[in-house]
């Protein structure tokens, strides 16, 4: 029998299944699941309206390893079973969780239409820049020049820039982290369930197998200060490890340019200031790439909005209202039919 316990006695342990880890040893997963399932007991999170759904892929495999509900569906329709399972309880806390593959590839049509919709859903982009379940194949993140079975010469695809793609489909809340940073992790996860919309996260993940250290420009222990861009709503964008550079507006055209603090005249005044608000800001900050600039990590947007189910349910509420004791047996058989003799 199941024991239901008050949430507030809830460890990470009760938010983890008795089924086999099965990932690669030292996959960037298993620190994901870590925070995931610690940050879940953070908040109280009630396991039995909780639901966990996903794809294919390594990161799909996530259902298994969470004492919730969960749903491993099909390639790249995540998105849609999870729409479908919030329209039909808005009570429940609806986590979707892909990949590069499985949600920018096939699944991009329905990662998009989420997006767009703004259904109140919790989406976890695992991006590793390659295929790793089907034995290392280029996926759309994946760089040009990336050397794989399928793409033996190097790719010459220009790669999917996550974040651009999240903001360009008009998702109202975007943010990143890296899978081993678990406390920055744990707080975009709570950033994410608080929102009131969609939310989509990227996390840069390491598969050790078929693509390892392909993040390593800035999250190198050496090079993570001097790489880093931690964002904070209302902050100066300041990095670096002696916090002396940052970023500011390209001085006579549009863009971000880092620069460093004390030299040629430049202050703190002249840096930029986050404001999650700003999508014009947050599309320039996605766009950041080493070796010139840092990457950007935290909440790049938050804008909350109304959100899909509950305009829905408005909708028919509405259309009920307008036509007391209608049902469904007179509304089959108005106006013109036809009767079937044998």
């Amino acid at each position: 029998m199941n024991v239901v316990k008050n949430p507030e006695a809830l460890s990470p342990k009760d938010y983890a299944t008795d089924q086999e880890v099965r990932w690669c040893p030292g996959c960037g997963d298993y620190a994901i699941l870590k925070a995931m399932q610690k940050t879940m007991a953070e908040m109280r999170a009630p396991p039995e309206k909780t639901v966990f759904v996903s794809g294919i892929g390594c990161s799909s495999r996530f259902p298994y390893y969470m004492a919730t509900y969960g749903f491993h569906t099909i390639h790249g329709r995540a998105p849609a079973f999870a729409t479908g399972i919030k329209l039909a309880n808005p009570d429940l806390d609806v986590w979707v969780i892909t990949g590069d593959g499985d949600g920018l590839s096939i699944g991009g049509n329905h990662l998009y239409h989420a997006l767009r919709r703004n259904v109140d859903l919790q989406i976890i982009l695992f991006n590793n820049e390659i295929y790793g379940l089907t034995k290392g194949q280029y996926s759309p993140t994946s760089r040009r020049g990336t050397k794989s079975p399928s793409t033996p010469a190097g790719s010459i695809d220009n790669p999917v820039g996550v974040g651009s793609f999240a903001l360009g489909c008009g998702a109202g809340f975007v943010a990143r982290s890296i899978d081993t940073t678990m406390k920055h992790l744990a707080e975009v996860f709570r950033r994410a369930r608080g929102h009131h919309g969609t939310s989509f996260v990227e996390i840069y993940q390491n598969c050790i197998v078929y693509n390892d250290d392909v993040f390593d420009s800035f999250t190198n222990r050496k090079a993570a200060a001097d790489m880093q861009l931690l964002l904070e709503h209302g902050k100066p964008l300041i990095y670096g490890k002696d916090r002396n550079r940052g970023i500011r507006m390209k001085l006579g055209s549009v863009g971000l340019e880092a620069v460093t603090i004390g030299e040629n005249g430049v202050g703190e005044d002249d840096l930029v200031v986050h404001d999650e608000r700003n999508r014009d800001l947050a599309l320039l900050l996605a766009s950041m790439q080493t070796p010139d600039m840092p990457v950007a990590l935290g909440v790049l947007y938050c804008q909350p909005g109304p959100t899909y189910e509950v305009l829905a349910r408005e909708q028919m509420d509405e259309a009920v209202a307008a036509r007391p004791g209608a049902n469904i047996e007179g509304l089959l058989r108005q106006g013109y039919t036809w009767t079937v003799q044998n």
